[in-house]
């Protein structure tokens, strides 16, 4: 895998003004950095720390809770399809399967998971994707939230049926 990609048609860059919103509807969110669910009522005002990819991370009540963009709305911001927008820009599965890594990112540090180099190993043999990774932090309950999130974005690419991560320290 190359360089990172950015990513323009429709991908959000990362956002370095803070800003406060007002919840427009109740939201499901995951605390950071414990990776525990959690919900934050309509009408709450919060303190969008960073907007990357299609994740948001924001502060409510002395805490930091990350909101994944199927949430965009309550935020007041317009829902994206990267893998869309990827599929579009991206001919091949092998740069298609990078894109993609380069929209996961660690909701604390305003990097993907790629550029922060916890993707060490990343094979691609015809519809299976098979990555070793790593945390930041051993223990990190973030880490859950952004495997899932890949394995999910990798799915929805249209050559790839399986997804397989390791976490290794």
């Amino acid at each position: 895998m190359g360089v990172e990609r950015v990513f323009h048609l429709k991908t959000r860059q990362k956002m370095n003004e803070v800003k406060e919103i007002i919840l427009t509807q109740s939201v499901e969110v995951i605390h950071i950095p414990s990776g525990q669910p959690a919900t934050l009522p309509q009408d709450e005002r919060v303190i969008l720390t960073q907007s990357l990819g299609n994740s948001f991370t924001v502060q409510w009540s002395g805490n930091l809770y990350r909101v994944g963009g199927e949430n965009a709305e309550a935020l007041g911001m317009p829902k994206i399809d990267v893998v869309a927008d990827i599929m579009a820009e991206e001919d091949t599965v092998e740069g298609q399967v990078e894109a993609v890594l380069n929209t996961v990112y660690d909701p604390e540090i305003p990097v993907s998971i790629k550029a922060l180099g916890l993707i060490y190993r990343c094979e691609i043999d015809q519809a299976h994707v098979d990555i070793d990774m790593t945390l930041t932090a051993p223990g990190c309950g973030m880490g859950p939230v952004m495997v899932e999130e890949m394995k999910q974005r990798l799915l929805r690419l249209s050559q790839i049926q399986t997804v397989a991560v390791q976490l290794v320290f």
